[in-house]
């Protein structure tokens, strides 16, 4: 399930998705920076530019190259700020297309597998303009990325 709120100037998209997976598996499929490219779609041309990185810890620096746009490439640069282990974390944009993004990532064990769920706040940048833009396509798009995530984890660890 996939639900758009705005608050303050502020977005906040939430998703929300059960895996048939233990989690163990599922902590560590989604703490390894290095499968965002999986589960990102291949329009995107999501690479990480900041090298293999290990595993994930607070105050990690990681840095990306996405194209939001066909022929549109941009740098971003992530910070993880807070980690959990197998309950949740959180990365937050440095630099890169938001004057804010903040991208919690909870994880609940259910007798069936995994409860997971992202939420995502973030404000956009100009003001009138980046609103006017969110209903035009950033609301879209960001719903196309989390569809194709919740698809891809579906074909790869089952409903």
């Amino acid at each position: 399930m996939i639900q758009f709120k705005k608050h303050s100037g502020i977005y906040t998209l939430s998703v929300m998705q059960e895996l048939p997976i233990g989690l163990s598996e599922a902590w560590d499929f989604f703490s390894s920076p290095k499968n965002l490219e999986i589960i990102t779609p291949p329009h995107m041309g999501f690479k990480i530019t900041s090298g293999e990185p290990g595993g994930m810890y607070p105050g990690q620096i990681i840095t990306y190259k996405v194209a939001p746009f066909p022929g549109v490439k941009t740098n971003w640069a992530t910070e993880i700020t807070h980690v959990i282990d197998k309950k949740f974390f959180v990365d937050e944009q440095r630099f890169g297309p938001y004057n804010m993004w903040h991208h919690e990532h909870h994880f609940e064990e259910r007798e069936n597998g995994i409860f997971m769920t992202d939420k995502v706040s973030y404000k956009i940048p100009f003001g009138f303009l980046g609103h006017l833009a969110q209903g035009l396509f950033v609301k879209r798009q960001l719903k196309e990325i989390f569809e194709y995530r919740i698809n891809k984890l579906e074909e790869m660890f089952g409903k």
